[in-house]
């Protein structure tokens, strides 16, 4: 599911909330994330999760790297993938920063 056009063309901007540096940093696997519409989305409903203190999405590598105070609940995070209209099919390994 994509709220782009079949060309994955999308004239709304990105809008990404940088995650921060403490807490613990945990990259999940998102399908159908296409364009800045899309990363967006996905920003705006994970970052409103209890705990959540960053949100990066990498819309061309299908990743989302969140960043908690806590562990996070992987639940509540695939339902806020969920509700901004993609899906969430897992954890990522765990990727050094760049």
């Amino acid at each position: 599911m994509s709220c782009c056009s079949p060309d994955n063309s999308c004239s709304t901007s990105a809008a990404t909330r940088d995650e921060k540096t403490a807490g613990i940093t945990t990259v999940y696997k998102v399908q159908g994330m296409t364009c800045g519409h899309c990363e967006t989305a996905v920003t705006k409903e994970v970052s409103a999760v209890a705990g959540v203190t960053g949100v990066r999405v990498d819309v061309a590598t299908g990743l989302v790297t969140v960043t908690t105070g806590a562990e996070p609940d992987d639940a509540q995070i695939a339902a806020a993938v969920d509700e901004a209209g993609y899906e969430l099919t897992g954890r990522a390994e765990n990727l050094s920063a760049h």
